[in-house]
């Protein structure tokens, strides 16, 4: 049974992850901030593992106006069964650090994955349930949209931004299973001589999710959910969409470029906090194309949304195409943004 005890300072490790996942059962987990003009201090929703707390009353006084359901802990099952799943995970980290077994901590690392994976898409899930079944005689109606929270980082719903992140619980829940992973990786590679290639993706697997986490580029629109900042309608035309990101990587989202242009002109957002600026492209799969790179066609018979009447492509022979069927200008996106 050579190399089958675990190294004391994996085991060391293991132990005080267990240890760290007991306040985690008196702490948040997860957080929900919602900021809007009339809240200038912001709401907030606290998720703990046996609770709902923060600013739940007033959440639950604008819900009701726009037909969402109102939020109480005893309507979730999982706050009942979520500090048992903490404690079991506490538990077994600590024996897994006692007992020394390798076996033992695979099996740890296959359970600690599946259940954050798991616990993602349920949170998902509510978030979906909680954003799209709407109350058909609710005080305020806007056709077509929903109110899906993100499930992690900005979404603006209506003139409210919603800001969803892990709080002190998750950030630590988070931790451990990074040192989880560590300790998988080195116990692997001891027990496995030719396990070069799989310490090599697996780094390039934490690279490409740390990469992916600090992206700060276009996130795709969704027709038929996302709304414009500006306007407030919901994005209808996957053909004139548009999207502004900023170096702090949040995103806001234009059903038109006349909204776009308008926005610019508040100056909301400072051209020095400007990092990117994106229109849909108007051929193709409309993926979204920087403006610096992209083709602009304006022309009355395109039709946008408001007005703006400004089609975008990623190449000039897609422009000429077009420009067959509705006779317009080229222009560029300085004609377009200048004074």
């Amino acid at each position: 049974m050579k190399h089958e005890k675990l190294r004391i300072w994996i085991r060391l490790l293991l132990v005080i992850c267990g240890l760290a996942l007991i306040p985690v059962l008196f702490v948040p987990m997860w957080r929900i901030d919602l900021v809007a003009p009339q809240y200038p201090e912001g709401l907030m929703l606290l998720i703990y593992p046996d609770k709902l707390a923060g600013n739940v009353d007033i959440i639950n006084g604008l819900n009701h106006y726009i037909g969402m359901k109102t939020l109480h802990t005893e309507d979730f099952i999982e706050f009942t069964i979520l500090p048992y799943i903490i404690g079991f995970f506490a538990l077994f980290f600590i024996v897994t650090g006692i007992v020394a077994r390798r076996k033992l901590l695979y099996l740890l690392f296959i359970l600690f994955v599946g259940f954050g994976v798991l616990a993602m898409y349920d949170f998902w899930r509510w978030e979906y349930n909680y954003g799209h079944n709407l109350d058909p005689s609710a005080a305020i109606i806007v056709p077509g949209m929903a109110y899906q929270p993100p499930l992690i980082g900005f979404k603006q719903l209506l003139n409210f931004g919603a800001y969803s992140m892990p709080d002190i619980g998750g950030w630590i829940f988070v931790s451990v299973g990074v040192l989880l992973l560590l300790c998988t990786i080195v116990v692997w590679r001891s027990s496995k001589k030719s396990v070069a290639k799989f310490s090599n993706a697996a780094v390039a697997v934490m690279l490409m999710a740390t990469l992916g986490s600090c992206n700060t580029g276009p996130q795709p629109i969704i027709t038929g959910e996302d709304a414009c900042y500006f306007c407030k309608m919901t994005i209808s035309d996957k053909h004139f969409g548009a999207a502004l990101v900023t170096k702090k990587g949040k995103v806001y989202k234009f059903d038109d470029a006349k909204c776009l242009v308008n926005y610019l002109q508040t100056k909301d957002v400072a051209d020095n906090n400007i990092k990117n600026i994106y229109l849909s492209n108007y051929a193709g799969t409309h993926q979204l194309i920087d403006v610096n790179n992209a083709f602009l066609l304006k022309a009355d018979g395109l039709g946008s949304p408001m007005g703006g009447n400004i089609a975008a492509f990623d190449n000039k022979d897609s422009l000429n195409t077009i420009q067959k069927r509705f006779p317009g200008n080229i222009i560029t996106w300085n004609d377009l943004v200048k004074p």
